[in-house]
């Protein structure tokens, strides 16, 4: 059964609660201002959100009814605390969701980059590791949650996004043009043209050598 997309809102929240049920257990659940501070982080989110109470209520009212969130009151039983429900729901093991909630809250990500951001969610021995889960995750056949994206110029490594919300848009690389083409040419051109009187003069000294 596909699941339907989650808004960036959603997506933003459920990666925190994933993240601080790690990282906070102590304060795990999560109370509404506890969320809105971890969604609005200005460190490790990208984009950087700057959510109100109402826009996280909304967006938390919503996951609840897909079973997402859960509520409880916890010991004071006075205020409202959250905590997701996203493995069972996705039906993803545990390394599978951590790697995901660092995508949602941090955006594209090199294997070797969710490996060190993921570290205090999950440990992986190396980027293989993290690429056989993101494999996994990108051939499910109840629909793919991840996606390659194309190598950037000047990259090494290329990036993986989570399809929670969607097919990414992704820009195309301009071709190069005639202009920057002929351009290059020319350059290469006065480069080799200044090799080449190197090479005379060069030739030129050690015949006066020689002589």
């Amino acid at each position: 059964m596909t699941l339907p997309l989650l808004t960036p809102v959603e997506a933003r929240i459920l990666g925190v609660l994933i993240e601080k049920s790690k990282t906070t257990p102590d304060a795990y659940p999560l109370t509404l201002n506890s969320l809105a501070a971890g969604c609005n982080q200005k460190t490790s989110r990208a984009p950087v959100m700057n959510l109100n109470d109402s826009e996280v209520l909304s967006a938390l009212e919503e996951l609840r009814h897909r079973i997402l969130v859960m509520e409880s009151y916890g010991g004071s039983g006075r205020v409202l605390h959250y905590a997701h429900n996203f493995g069972k729901v996705y039906d993803l093991p545990a390394a599978a969701v951590n790697l995901l909630a660092v995508l949602m809250l941090r955006g594209p990500q090199t294997a070797s980059e969710l490996r060190a951001n993921c570290e205090r969610l999950h440990h992986f021995a190396d980027a293989s590791a993290v690429e056989g889960y993101l494999d996994e995750l990108a051939n499910r056949k109840s629909g793919p949650l991840t996606v390659l994206l194309p190598r950037q110029p000047g990259s090494r490594e290329p990036r993986w996004m989570h399809l929670l919300c969607g097919e990414p848009i992704v820009e195309a690389t301009p071709a190069p043009t005639a202009h920057n083409s002929s351009e290059l040419e020319n350059r290469v051109a006065q480069l080799e043209a200044k090799v080449a009187e190197l090479e005379a003069a060069l030739n030129r000294i050690e015949a006066e050598r020689q002589a």
